[in-house]
């Protein structure tokens, strides 16, 4: 118990590595055979208990569900790309617009097509935008925020069929397990989503700027210096030359939506619920989402053999989906396996003994939303940050009394302001790579208003926080 300190060591790893080299997956490798190393102090031993931390993890039921999700989503958004989906929907909706507001208008009526996932939402109503944003004479840096802000502060508002939802309720059920709660995680999840202060207050100030504020008058701007990426040269010349056929996409996204909120319904009915909210909170969220996009897949599939898709195309760029997410899927993979050995060393303990025990209960959901903001920005990874510190979260929630939907509320708009704000995050390199911004000089620009946004949101936890403790 007394060398219970040593849990932050791996965490402490993660976070400098991170902040030092702007990428979290060495951080998490290194941090994660560390805290090996201070379990079974040898090499061969630190090694193996490394390897038997990830076996552990991928030998979870839940931890497999979802890594099946991210992966068939990026298949199906693979799919999707080379029929021709989005390239036809973009260049319907771009007939549709004739002025600046409408512009801006149409990248937040853009979101019930786009919101399962933001990198693919940035890239599908990226080129339209750009195309239409040259012709009516309009600010890089604002319709850059206008796609940001309608896209990092909404989709982790949205609690089904997105890429987030899966994992955010994995990271929840995580940290309910290892303190013995009697509480269901989508439920959790669920109650959370109003709790995410920073996310709605950027929306607020995403649609002022939108509808009510006046135009910035277009400067010059630098071309971007563009590298080459000699990967993946060859299939993006190849999806540049797909014929369009927006029902290629829209067929698609209305069946998952669809089958996502009907078996969540169906799953919560199934185990007794009564009302629509109560089966959403019952249902088994991780095998619904996962049953509803594999069958989507498959009458997907049908349906892209009907209108005579090439079979070997979409089955190829079915897989190239599916890798795109690898990175995020290899992320979770270790997140898991250090959040394992850090309780293993005695985590949770040293939490509850040490910060929980000076810390009034009121002040950890702003104290975690400051703190991770910070690190996200840094590392400029939402789904790092949630990693980190769901753990914290929850462990400083339990020790101090303080409330867990709120401190979860707070753990995810910690990730969501790096996402937002991070020059290393995808969201601003997608969006000033495709726009042709100078990405620090948009990061910058950004910083200004999200900070503003943070200021609020964190005021807005201390208040809240007073009154539910």
């Amino acid at each position: 118990m007394e060398h219970t300190w040593l849990s932050l060591i791996p965490f402490l790893i993660v976070i400098g590595l991170s902040i030092w080299l702007k990428k979290i997956l060495p951080g998490l490798v290194l941090g994660l055979l560390v805290g090996a190393l201070l379990v079974e102090f040898s090499i061969l031993g630190g090694s193996q208990e490394t390897v038997q931390y990830i076996v552990t993890t991928l030998s979870d039921e839940n931890n497999i569900k979802i890594i099946a999700f991210l992966y068939l989503f990026g298949g199906l958004v693979g799919m999707m790309t080379i029929s021709g989906g989005i390239k036809g929907f973009s260049q319907w909706v771009g007939t549709k617009i004739d002025s600046q507001r409408g512009l801006l208008s149409l990248i937040w009526l853009t979101l019930p097509f786009t919101f399962m996932m933001p990198m693919f939402r940035i890239m599908m109503i990226g080129p339209v935008v750009k195309s239409l944003m040259e012709k009516m004479k309009m600010t890089k840096r604002k319709v850059g925020f206008t796609m940001d802000v309608s896209t990092s502060s909404v989709i982790v508002l949205l609690p089904v069929a997105t890429a987030f939802v899966g994992f955010m309720v994995s990271l929840v059920e995580g940290g309910i397990q290892k303190h013995n709660l009697e509480l269901e995680p989508y439920e959790v999840f669920l109650l959370s989503i109003p709790f995410n202060f920073f996310a709605i207050v950027m929306l607020i100030i995403g649609l002022i700027r939108t509808f009510w504020s006046s135009g910035e008058k277009q400067g010059t701007t630098n071309k971007k210096n563009k590298e080459e990426d000699l990967h993946r040269g060859g299939i993006e010349k190849e999806l540049s030359m797909v014929k369009a056929q927006p029902w290629n996409l829209i067929v698609p996204l209305f069946l998952l939506l669809g089958l996502s909120l009907f078996l969540l319904w169906e799953n919560g009915v199934s185990k007794g619920a009564e009302t629509v909210f109560q089966a959403f909170s019952e249902a088994d969220a991780t095998f619904v989402m996962l049953l509803a996009i594999f069958i989507t897949l498959v009458i997907t599939f049908i349906f892209y053999m009907i209108r005579k898709q090439p079979i070997g195309e979409i089955i190829f760029h079915f897989f190239d989906g599916g890798n795109q997410l690898m990175q995020a899927i290899i992320l979770l993979v270790l997140v898991w396996a250090l959040s394992l050995v850090a309780e293993d060393l005695g985590f949770s303990q040293f939490i509850s003994s040490t910060l929980g025990a000076f810390l009034p209960a009121f002040t950890i959901p702003a104290i975690i939303f400051i703190i991770g903001a910070v690190v996200s920005y840094f590392i400029g990874s939402s789904w790092g940050t949630w990693g980190l510190f769901m753990p914290l979260g929850i462990a400083l929630a339990v020790s101090t009394g303080a409330s867990i939907p709120l401190t979860v509320g707070a753990v995810f708009a910690s990730g969501s302001f790096g996402a937002m704000t991070s020059p290393l995050g995808d969201t601003t390199i997608t969006t000033a790579s495709i726009l042709e911004m100078p990405l620090v000089e948009y990061a910058r620009y950004k910083l200004k208003l999200c900070a503003i946004g943070a200021g609020i949101a964190a005021a807005i936890y201390l208040a809240v926080g007073f009154f539910f403790v």
